[in-house]
């Protein structure tokens, strides 16, 4: 996780209250045992399937539930979408799953509402940092205030499920020539529900970094292709920006993603804020770039990664927009550009994607691949 990942959370002094959902008793023992190594948490109970976990949900309502995505009789998947809808509890995925298949319905449970995930101990691990980051992770999702989620799975992908895509037109010389987005906690549901707030014909590219830890963050773009009614690809080293059109572009997993020169450009630079690829490093280089040209967007997410990019984007002239602490299922890194005063606008979710198709319509005389350099 990034730095600074309990901004936007509140504490508490009892101990925090998990459910731990796994189909191998292995699996649910090893992690019953680190539990219980923290004196800050107390494990209330056990489940081997997706409806065990829903009805002592239900019954027990724990602080944070660690849930599998592979179970029998009700999937990992079917258990959070029931969860989020009827009774919201911040959920922790730990999976080994790492097929296209199911990576999916990771996506598809983060899309949900479930906050973060991490992958399953191998039993080889020896130095313990596997255990830290386990016990780090309960106790900060378990301080996130989740809410009733009926689950963009059903809403989003169903909805788009028989769209016939069509080509984006051109880019039309106009005031901006590119997006980018920003967002790490909450992210792929604030993605989807911004890029469908756009127009079917919807003419600039869009840049997104999410942060998405390995190896789950591998099929994001192919997920993210079918829950939108937009080309979505990762990105590709030296790809020229006047050939991208209207597609989303994500930066991969472990890569920064700049344009430089009017063309993309991917590396392997240290991190920033402990996290690569960095929404810093990509709105950067937009302001570098594009100028007043840019259009600079910050969902919802831990940490401060992404304010001082979006400051960047503002003072160079460009269009900045924040996601409102209301809507985001955590105001860390939205909340810090709007104390750095770097949001020009501060919109509900909802509002976004509608907010950038409109600013988009503004025709100029400047063609997008002329940005400032």
């Amino acid at each position: 996780m990034p730095e600074g990942m309990a901004e936007g959370m509140s504490g508490g002094a009892a101990p925090t209250r998990v459910l731990v959902v796994d189909d191998s008793a292995t699996v649910r023992a090893r992690l019953r045992a680190v539990l219980a190594d923290d004196p800050d948490i107390s494990v209330v109970a056990e489940a081997e399937d997706g409806r065990q976990a829903v009805e002592l949900c239900r019954q027990l309502r724990p602080d944070v539930v660690t849930m599998d995505m592979m179970l029998p009789v009700m999937s990992g998947l079917a258990a959070t979408e029931y969860v989020m809808a009827h009774c919201p509890t911040p959920i922790l995925i730990v999976s080994s799953s790492t097929n296209r298949g199911e990576l999916f319905r990771t996506y598809d449970a983060l899309a949900a509402g479930a906050v973060d995930v991490m992958e399953k101990p191998t039993g080889h691990e020896t130095d313990g940092a596997w255990e830290r980051a386990f016990l780090t992770s309960v106790k900060l999702v378990a301080r996130i205030r989740v809410i009733t989620h009926p689950g963009l799975r059903a809403a989003g992908a169903q909805q788009h499920e028989d769209v016939q895509r069509q080509p984006a037109e051109p880019v039309v010389p106009g005031t901006y020539a590119m997006v980018g987005i920003g967002a790490s906690t909450g992210g792929p549901s604030a993605i989807v529900q911004v890029l469908n707030g756009l127009p079917a014909r919807f003419g600039l590219p869009v840049l997104v970094v999410l942060h998405l830890a390995e190896p789950f963050a591998a099929a994001f773009a192919e997920w993210l292709d079918t829950q939108i009614r937009r080309p979505v690809r990762y990105a590709r080293d030296g790809q020229p920006v006047p050939a991208l059109g209207g597609q989303v572009i994500v930066a991969p997993p472990g890569r920064h993603l700049r344009v430089r020169r009017g063309v993309l450009s991917l590396t392997r630079e240290p991190e920033r804020h402990s996290c690569r690829p960095s929404v810093d490093v990509l709105f950067e280089s937009l302001a570098e770039e594009y100028g007043t040209r840019a259009i600079a967007c910050l969902l919802t997410g831990m940490g401060r990664d992404g304010a001082d990019g979006l400051l960047a984007v503002r003072h160079a002239g460009g269009m900045t927009i924040a996601q409102d602490e209301a809507t985001s299922v955590v105001y860390g890194m939205p909340r810090e550009a709007v104390v750095r005063g770097a949001a020009r606008e501060v919109m509900p979710l909802a509002d976004i994607g509608p907010a950038i198709a409109s600013l988009a319509e503004g025709a100029g005389e400047t063609s997008p691949q002329e940005g400032r350099r």
